[in-house]
C-alpha cells in the first residue's frame, strides 16, 4: 500500500486561487469516481477556506521501504512508481477553469502521513493550534465512508490521526493560549478590575461596531454585565449589531461622553484616524469627584483613547501595546507546545507502522485459519459418519477439533505477526503457500 497526499494550502496558494478549487460534495463525488478509475479505492478530501487537499492509499505492486524514517524505523508506505500525473489529472479535471499546476503540492510515505497528523492537530493552520480543523477531518472521513472510499487502511490511519489530535489538545491545550486581541483584551480587563468583582454587574460602553468590537461584545456578555451601551458614527451599523445582540442599548455617537459618565468600562474599537475620547473633553464633561474608577480598553490602531487620560487618578488604560506583548507571549507558548506535540505524533506514527507491518501477514493468517476450518469440517464429517454421534457429542467433537488445531496454530501465527522485515514476511508467505499447496496436491 502506498500513502500519498496532494493539494493546495494557504501558505503556498493565494486566496484568489483557493476559492476556485473548493470541493463541494458533488465535486468530491466526481473526484472519487475519477480516482476509482485509476485504481485508487481509498481517499479523503479535506476542503476548507484555507486548503483543498486529498489523502489516499494506492495498492501499488512494487512497494518498498526505501529511505529512512525517524531513528531506525524505515519510511512508511513508500513507492517508487508514483502515478502523480494520473492523480493530478483527476484533481485538475474537477476545476478545468483554473490553472493550478504551479500551486499543487504532493508528498508520500512518512512525510504525507506526518503532514496529515499536523493538519488535524491544527499545527498547519493560520492560527496555530486552532480546533476547527479537527472537526473538518472527522467530516471528511465520514463523507468518504458514506461514498465507500474508506477501507480498512484509511479508516485505521485517519482514526489514529484524530485520536492523536485529540490527545494533543487535551494534554497540551495549545488553543487555550489566546491570540485574539479582543479576547486577550477583555480577559486582561477582567483581571485588573478592582473590588474583586471583575466585570460582573458593571456598565460598559462599546464605541465602534466593526469585527473587533463585535468580538469584544461576544466575550463581554459572558461576564454578566448590568448594561451594555454601543455607539458608532454610523447608526445603521450600530443597529445591525443590535440585531445580533438584542440586549444592547444603541446610543448616538455624539452622546458618548454623557453615556460614559454612567459606565465603569469603555471599550473602543473604531477605524477612526483621530481620537474618539480626548483628555480635554473627558475632563470637561465627566465629573472627577464621583469616586468611580473607569477602565478604558483601547483595541484600535491608531489609538482611539487619548493616552494622557492615563495620568488621571481615576482612569486606567489598557492599550494595544500591552496586549500585543501578551499575544506574542501566547504565540511563543503555542509554538513551544507545537514542538512538544511532535513526540506524540511520532509515537502514534510508530503504532501505525507496526500495524501496517503486521497487517501484511493478514492474508496468510486468514488462509491458515481457513485451512484449519476446512480440516475441522472434514474430520468432523468423517467422525460423525463413522460413530453416529448424538447431538451433544457432535458439538463436543467439533469444539475439541477446532480448539486443538487453533492451539497448534497459535504460536506460528504470533510468530508471523512479529516478523522483523518485509523480506522475511515474503519468504514465510511463499513457504506457507508452497507447504499447504503441496499438502493439497
Amino acid at each position: 500500500m502506498y500513502f500519498g497526499y496532494m493539494g493546495v494550502r494557504y501558505n503556498e496558494t493565494p486566496l484568489s486561487v483557493r476559492e476556485l478549487v473548493s470541493f463541494t460534495d458533488s465535486k468530491k463525488t466526481e473526484f472519487f469516481e475519477k480516482m476509482q478509475r485509476i485504481g485508487v479505492k481509498q481517499c479523503i478530501v479535506l476542503s476548507t477556506c484555507n486548503r483543498s487537499e486529498i489523502f489516499f492509499f494506492y495498492p501499488a505492486g512494487r512497494s518498498s521501504t526505501l529511505g529512512e524514517g525517524r531513528g531506525s524505523q524505515p519510511a512508511l508506505l513508500y513507492h517508487e512508481d508514483i502515478l502523480w500525473d494520473q492523480v493530478y489529472a483527476c484533481y485538475a479535471a474537477c476545476f478545468p477553469e483554473v490553472d493550478i499546476e504551479e500551486y499543487l503540492q504532493h508528498d508520500q510515505g512518512d512525510e504525507a502521513l506526518v503532514y496529515l497528523f499536523r493538519v488535524a492537530a491544527g499545527l498547519e493552520s493560520i492560527v496555530l493550534g486552532e480546533d476547527q480543523i479537527l472537526g473538518q477531518v472527522v467530516e471528511a472521513l465520514e463523507f468518504s465512508q458514506l461514498m465507500g472510499m474508506a477501507g480498512k487502511e484509511l479508516n485505521k490511519v485517519v482514526r489514529d490521526v484524530i485520536r492523536c489530535a485529540k490527545r494533543i489538545k487535551e494534554e497540551l491545550r495549545i488553543s487555550e493560549q489566546p491570540l485574539s486581541i479582543s479576547y486577550v483584551g477583555v480577559r486582561r480587563l477582567a483581571e485588573v478590575m478592582e473590588e474583586g468583582r471583575t466585570l460582573f454587574g458593571r456598565r460598559v460602553l462599546v464605541i465602534g461596531s466593526g469585527r473587533t468590537a463585535e468580538l469584544a461584545l461576544l466575550y463581554l456578555r459572558e461576564y454578566g454585565l448590568e448594561k451594555i451601551y454601543v455607539c458608532n458614527r454610523t447608526m445603521r451599523r450600530a443597529r445591525e449589531l443590535h440585531k445580533q445582540f438584542p440586549e444592547l442599548t444603541v446610543v448616538p455617537y455624539e452622546e458618548r461622553y454623557q453615556i460614559l459618565q454612567k459606565c465603569d468600562v469603555i471599550v473602543s474599537a473604531t477605524a477612526s484616524p483621530h481620537l474618539v475620547v480626548t483628555c480635554g473633553e473627558y475632563q470637561r464633561q465627566v465629573p472627577g469627584s464621583d469616586g468611580r474608577i473607569r477602565y478604558f480598553l483601547d483595541l484600535a490602531a491608531p489609538r482611539d483613547i487619548d493616552r494622557r487620560l492615563g495620568d488621571l487618578p481615576d482612569v486606567r488604560i489598557i492599550d494595544m501595546d500591552s496586549l500585543q506583548e501578551i499575544t506574542e507571549k501566547n504565540q511563543k507558548e503555542r509554538e513551544r507546545l507545537a514542538e512538544e506535540s511532535e513526540s506524540l505524533i511520532w509515537e502514534a506514527m510508530a503504532e501505525i507502522k507496526e500495524w501496517f507491518h503486521m497487517s501484511r501477514m493478514d492474508g496468510t493468517i486468514e488462509s491458515l485459519q481457513k485451512r484449519c476450518h476446512d480440516i475441522v469440517s472434514d474430520s468432523y464429517a468423517y467422525l460423525n459418519r463413522k460413530l453416529e454421534l448424538t447431538g451433544r457429542e457432535q458439538k463436543l467433537v467439533k469444539k475439541v477439533l477446532n480448539a486443538s488445531l487453533q492451539r497448534l496454530l497459535r504460536d506460528p501465527i504470533q510468530e508471523l505477526k512479529h516478523l522483523d522485515t518485509e523480506e522475511e514476511q515474503e519468504e514465510y508467505k511463499a513457504m506457507i503457500q508452497r507447504l499447504f499447496t503441496a499438502e493439497r496436491d
